[in-house]
């Protein structure tokens, strides 16, 4: 249904009243690429959790509004330790990131001494403060590339990132633990297939998280798809490549949120989701009404205990001396 004059006067009240509150609480709004697309609108940045967790660290403002979910608005504070960090509604959680505990990181330690600990970003600040480096999907393969041979690896939390980083890496003592993210997960290589045998011209993007990678690296290895059509990319990556394309089409394998930057990124391309069902309900937990009661409120701040904070630090400290992609890379 179109929207109405009304519609988009409201819209455009909303978003004034947004940006005043921000200005006078000194806050800063970022949002996820997963985000709804009037969060995404109205954000001053818009990008992947580690990116904007950067940014949260660089911005002069004292506040931060984190439109995202809990663990990043934990790594926007860990980075930014003396700023407010807001999230304006603290049950939007993670089921990737709810696959592991600090508990069960000490465990699997302790069943492999000696073994080098890298985490997904996509962790609580408790696992990250348990783990030697943190890595984006992104730059995983050279985190594990900068890590001796000789050293078993614990790769956590995802199983899917952690299988492509074994096969583009050819490392064969990686242990990985066998989470996932439900919505990547849903997005199965049955459904790729299909979408690809269906759009013979289309391009199509998968981010490594998803259950369709493995599939999309045989249906390239295997020759039935052109190499030149599947790339395997992060966030931040799939948004370099969007405004890079000329293709008529291109087929995304990532949450449905994503496709609004793409789309904001090349109008000339059609951007469509290999499954439109894949939709975190978690991202879309923050609405209007949820970021302007946390900026005339201050609900919900976040806080990380100070030990843990600083454990955390160091592994993704240590990731950024590795070097990583200007967007971050989620």
């Amino acid at each position: 249904m179109a929207a109405t004059a009304t519609d988009t006067t409201n819209r455009q009240a909303w978003a004034e009243e947004v940006r005043r509150l921000a200005e006078e609480r000194d806050a800063v709004i970022l949002a996820h690429n997963y985000q709804r697309p009037e969060i995404q609108d109205v954000a001053h940045h818009t990008g992947d959790s580690l990116g904007l967790s950067r940014l949260a660290a660089q911005v002069e403002a004292r506040t931060i509004v984190f439109c995202g979910v809990h663990f990043m608005a934990e790594t926007a504070k860990i980075l930014a330790p003396e700023k407010t960090v807001l999230l304006p509604d603290p049950n939007a959680g993670c089921s990737l990131a709810d696959t592991i505990t600090a508990e069960d990181v000490r465990a699997w330690k302790a069943e492999h001494p000696g073994a080098v600990v890298v985490a997904y970003v996509n962790t609580t600040a408790a696992v990250k403060a348990e783990t030697d480096i943190c890595c984006t999907s992104s730059n995983a393969a050279d985190v594990i590339r900068s890590i001796p041979e000789d050293r078993e690896i614990l790769f956590l939390p995802d199983q899917f990132l952690g299988a492509h980083v074994k096969r583009v890496t050819g490392r064969e003592n990686i242990h990985v633990w066998m989470g996932e993210c439900h919505v990547h997960a849903g997005i199965d290589g049955h459904t790729l297939r299909e979408r690809v045998d269906a759009e013979p011209d289309a391009e199509v993007f998968v981010h490594p998280e998803c259950g369709c990678a493995t599939s999309a690296l045989y249906l390239v290895g295997s020759g039935a798809v052109p190499q030149e059509r599947v790339k395997v990319l992060s966030t931040g990556g799939m948004l370099d490549a969007a405004e890079q394309t000329d293709a008529a089409k291109v087929l995304i394998a990532t949450e449905t949120g994503m496709l609004h930057q793409l789309r904001n990124a090349n109008d000339t391309t059609r951007f469509e989701a290999v499954n439109d069902r894949a939709e975190c309900h978690y991202m879309k937990m923050i609405d209007s009404e949820k970021l302007l009661n946390s900026l005339r409120h201050g609900t919900t701040e976040i806080t990380v205990d100070a030990g843990v904070s600083e454990r955390a630090r160091r592994s993704v400290e240590r990731m950024v001396s590795i070097g990583s992609p200007s967007r971050g890379g989620e």
